[in-house]
């Protein structure tokens, strides 16, 4: 690698002026010299998984879960520092998870409704069950890439249509797992009535080879393949032994697909970064992309743009000099700027191996902002450069290259770093809020982004937004590029290592392209409501069949970190004694193979509702009602009035499925679902319904990013885990109460988007405990979040201090409960002397805010005991 020019002389300032008059064909110009600074930044937030227990389902005992969540908008407040050691460089390169991230990159969520799909039956005499699995249900197979809120099904659509706890599924068909589905590389056998798959629940006819359908009970052919003499034959049909598989088409796109997890093909990441900068966070940002491409495969093709005014495209061309072709930003580049660019002699994307000493020089030659202007009124192109970058990607027209249609390979990828918002040339808003005509012109924006990103999505590219510092960014402008590209837009503290982490995680979270989402049910069950990541389908971008009465998507992208929150309900009664679903993602994958993958599901019915009540999977179903309940919440207002839906539905479930006390007006919770209460009372406490969060453009962001996100993140969204440092460096884990908070302890709270680390005063007064318990914390917090995207911020502070509000004010304030109610659900306490917890009790402040308890009973509802 070069290294970089040396720094100025000391008291050398450069003054970077953009040119007065744009002009309309590229310039080239050399890039000045090098910008050298020290970079600070904080301590990066990843690490591998811990065996302490975690609420996730694993594959022998899977949950399940129902409803839905709100998407949002808006800007960056600025975080809370942290008490520990002073800002350090960062590491280099960052530490980054595997091939398998595990949150969720965020676009805009989606609700539609379904019309009822009729009845149909085609069933025959001659048919016998011919399954060839033993299995009651394939739940256990199906997790993680399938969790119901419940394992079994109740058989009276006006229970099962209570819409306080409803019924429903979180699916993730995106999501890689060790071991993956099987895979067959052969067309599926599809039903020509309703469209669906052959799978393992199909009765088959022995002698003819025929298979019905689960779905709709229409008998199909199998054109021979299923004729054989003997039951045990069908055995090496693995979509008849396998509740997942997948159907891998390589074409002529890709021939030879090679199923090894880190070969992924080279799609071009182009780096679209902001120059409006002051000189601290331009240090902290040369240091995150400094590391970043280090971090890069060598064959992966980059390339760089950076915009203010003007847009500079840098050309890899000159060896180890780096050079810029500048365009203006005032209007969208014209088709003869275009064609100079792609057939000039410039190279605008070239591999890292290549290209890696000049994207360093690159980096380096950038100069802070010279003008004494203010962060928000800096002229910024953000719309043009990311037109012109999606130009460089697309390469030449079909007309341009004498009628040959070059079909970009998916994943391609366009990473806006942002520190202001987007105020000059297409898509841009004033730099004023005064402005006299601003909610137009932002409604203009909006629409003028929306389209930029379906543009971007129609040439397989998305486009990721991450912006940092403390500048609003607008965020109700930019979140529809993001959003209908596929991507995401992330709001960052600072440029520092965190930014740059979610920089290299960005990079490389794609699982495929050109997604359509399928999901068929018996007929007596209508899916009511999808939320996540998709959009409904066009009837032009999916066959139809016959009698398909499916629910089709479009995926925007199909990520490994995201999933969808399906509700359904029963349009009759069921009189059956079991009930199928079947769902089938079908996309390009990072190989460019075709993949449909079905799964398939079997789910027993029953009369009893103690039976259903005790099949329901608590967190699951806590998720999904908490989705369905954030899909609401797009304003403030609206979380308020959400924070009270929460309210009723809690009384709702009691009435219904609990039992009144004698001779009081009070219900109580069923004891089956008991945790369902406490992850709602954080919901409407936390950051997604409630107001500890300074600013409501960061509320929108996490309700966007909620909304989309796997089960693992959404569920530490909702409630947050909470561990206590013990000697020897092993942690306890403790209900989220305040409780946690004695004086003589560490605690890790894990928050999903934020990870915090709380010392108590009497062991940060202990310098070599205090560090010793500091470390471990830190350990554990970075091996809890290695594989999340985006990678959470994670804080340290004290007790006392003023930061630690940050970690006080997401913890249930159980400490006004009495002595007997604090045991019972935190059975720490009685390992505590009297002093201790006299201690405990007299460091607390008093507060208005109900405990979980309180809470309970202003609703005339008993606190559930704790399992």
């Amino acid at each position: 690698m070069a290294s970089p020019p040396p720094p100025p002389p000391p008291g050398y300032t450069v003054t970077v002026t953009p040119p007065s008059t744009p002009t309309p064909r590229p310039e080239k110009r050399p890039t000045p010299p090098a910008f050298s600074s020290p970079v600070a930044t904080r301590f990066s937030p990843q690490g591998p998984h811990l065996s302490a227990s975690t609420s996730t389902p694993n594959s022998s005992t899977p949950p399940n879960g129902k409803t839905g969540t709100p998407a949002s908008q808006f800007s960056t407040p600025p975080g809370p520092p942290m008490f520990s050691s002073p800002l350090r460089p960062p590491a280099v390169p960052f530490r980054t998870s595997p091939a398998t991230p595990q949150p969720l990159s965020f676009h805009s969520p989606l609700s539609l409704p379904t019309s009822s799909p009729p009845n149909y039956s085609n069933g025959s005499a001659e048919l016998q069950p011919q399954s060839l699995t033993d299995a009651e249900t394939t739940v256990d197979g199906t997790a993680p890439y399938v969790l119901f809120s419940a394992h079994k099904v109740l058989r009276q659509k006006k229970l099962a249509n209570v819409s306080s706890l409803g019924f429903g599924a979180l699916v993730s068909p995106g999501r890689e797992i060790a071991p993956g589905p099987q895979v067959i590389q052969r067309d599926p056998h599809r039903c020509i009535n309703c469209g669906s798959y052959a799978n393992l629940y199909c009765n088959i006819v022995i002698g003819s080879g025929k298979w019905q359908c689960v779905i709709c009970k229409h008998l199909n052919s199998s054109d021979g393949e299923y004729e054989v003499p003997r039951r045990e034959d069908l055995r090496s049909c693995l979509e008849l032994t396998s509740p997942m598989v997948d159907y891998v088409q390589t074409g002529n796109r890709r021939p030879g697909f090679i199923p090894v997890s880190d070969s992924r093909m080279s799609a071009p990441i182009f780096l679209v970064i902001d120059e409006c900068l002051d000189e601290s966070h331009l240090q902290h940002l040369q240091s995150s992309l400094h590391a970043f491409v280090d971090s890069l495969p060598p064959t992966t093709r980059i390339g760089i743009i950076s915009y203010g005014r003007t847009i500079s495209v840098y050309d890899f061309s000159e060896g180890s000099t780096a050079s810029a072709d500048v365009l203006p930003g005032n209007k969208s580049p014209t088709q003869e700027s275009l064609k100079a660019l792609i057939y000039g002699t410039g190279i605008y994307l070239a591999p890292v191996h290549a290209s890696l000493p000049v994207a360093h020089s690159i980096f380096s030659s950038m100069r802070p902002y010279g003008l004494k202007v203010p962060e928000a009124s800096r002229d910024r192109c953000l719309g043009t450069a990311v037109e012109v970058a999606l130009a460089i990607i697309q390469g030449p027209t079909a007309e341009t290259s004498r009628g040959v249609v070059k079909r970009a390979g998916g994943n391609c990828r366009i990473l806006v770093c942002v520190g202001g918002p987007n105020t000059y040339g297409p898509g841009s808003v004033p730099h004023s809020f005064s402005h006299p005509n601003y909610p137009y012109m932002e409604k203009t924006a909006m629409k003028w982004m929306e389209n930029l990103g379906r543009e971007a999505h129609q040439h397989d590219t998305v486009v990721d937004i991450l912006c940092a510092g403390t500048c609003p960014v607008r965020v109700p402008v930019l979140q529809p590029l993001a959003k209908t590209s596929g991507g995401v837009l992330v709001l960052h503290d600072d440029f520092g290592e965190a930014f740059g982490v979610n920089l290299q995680r960005a990079s490389t979270r794609a699982a495929g392209s050109h997604g359509l989402f399928e999901i068929r049910c018996s007929d007596n069950i209508l899916v009511t409501r999808v939320i996540g990541p998709g959009e409904e389908a066009t009837s032009e971008a999916h066959e139809t069949f016959k009698n398909d009465t499916s629910t089709c998507i479009q995926m925007l992208s199909v990520e490994e970190t995201q999933s969808f929150a399906l509700s359904m309900e029963m349009k009759s009664d069921i009189k059956s004694d079991h009930v199928y679903f079947q769902f089938v993602a079908r996309y390009s994958n990072v190989y460019q193979a075709d993949i449909s993958r079905v799964i398939t599901v079997k789910l027993p019915t029953v009369d009893s509702l103690s039976e259903y009540l005790k099949s329901i999977q608590e967190e699951v179903a806590a998720v999904i009602i908490a989705k369905r309940t954030v899909l609401l919440a797009k304003t403030a207002s609206d979380a308020i009035d959400m924070r009270l839906t929460v309210d009723e539905r809690v009384k709702d479930i009691a009435q219904k499925f609990g039992s009144q006390q004698p001779k009081s007006k009070f219900y109580r919770f069923p004891k089956e679902i008991s945790s369902i209460p406490e992850n709602l009372f954080h919901l409407r406490r936390g950051p997604l319904l409630g107001s500890i969060l300074g600013h409501e453009d960061e509320r929108s962001v996490l309700r966007n990013l909620f909304l989309n996100a796997s089960f693992d993140l959404s569920l530490r969204m909702v409630a947050p885990r909470c561990l206590m440092h013990r000697e020897g460096g092993t942690f306890e884990e403790l209900p989220a109460y305040d409780l946690a908070m004695q004086s003589d302890a560490a605690v890790v709270l894990d928050h999903g988007t934020d990870v915090f680390i709380w010392l108590g005063i009497d062991l940060a007064g202990e310098e070599g405990k205090s560090a010793a318990a500091l470390a471990a914390c830190r350990t554990l917090a970075e091996e809890l979040t290695e594989q999340r995207f985006p990678a959470p911020r994670i804080l340290a502070f004290k007790e006392g201090s003023s930061q630690a509000r940050y970690f006080v004010s997401r913890l249930i304030p159980a400490h006004k409960d009495p002595p007997y109610e604090q045991e019972a659900r935190f059975p720490q306490l009685r390992t505590l002397s009297t002093e201790q917890r006299a201690r405990l009790k007299s460091s607390f402040i008093h507060f208005d805010d109900f405990s979980f308890c309180e809470w309970m009973r202003s609703l005339k509802l008993v606190p559930p005991e704790p399992n």
